[in-house]
């Protein structure tokens, strides 16, 4: 949102428009929770745009996207991401067919590895990404031993 939006917390948001993605998870806490009117658009992208051209007071999107978009891009400096809690707190997954043995190991063993290293870790601070995710030094320590 912009930064001088006076918006602090998601209780701020009853009323005003807010942008996100069509079929989003956080449509319904937007709606029902905080009393927010949202304009769904098909992509991110557009959503973004819609902010930036004053259609919406916010736009709610992942923390992956968002943080290091407003941290490190020179086109984003006006705006912020001030509310540190999460609308939807939800671990992240990865999806397969189901029924895909050989794709459903290759890719656990590659998301162990990110565990075991502490690469997801590293790339969360790299990134900006805040809140860091409690559960992953958790899962670090549970790999790390694993091969």
């Amino acid at each position: 949102m912009p930064k001088r939006s006076g918006i602090a917390k998601w209780e701020d948001l009853r009323g005003k428009t807010v942008c996100a993605s069509q079929g989003s998870s956080y449509v319904k806490p937007l709606q029902e929770q905080y009393g927010a009117q949202v304009r769904g658009f098909k992509t991110s992208a557009e959503s973004l745009l819609a902010l930036r051209g004053g259609q919406c007071i916010a736009a709610v999107h992942d923390a992956t996207l968002i943080h290091p978009l407003v941290r490190s891009n020179a086109d984003w400096a006006d705006y912020a991401a001030p509310i540190s809690t999460e609308i939807l707190p939800a671990p992240s997954v990865v999806w397969t067919r189901k029924g895909e043995a050989d794709t459903i190991a290759a890719v656990d063993k590659i998301v162990q590895e990110w565990h075991r290293s502490g690469w997801l870790i590293a790339t969360e601070k790299r990134l900006g990404i805040t809140p860091p995710q409690p559960l992953l030094p958790e899962l670090q320590a549970r790999f790390k031993n694993a091969s």
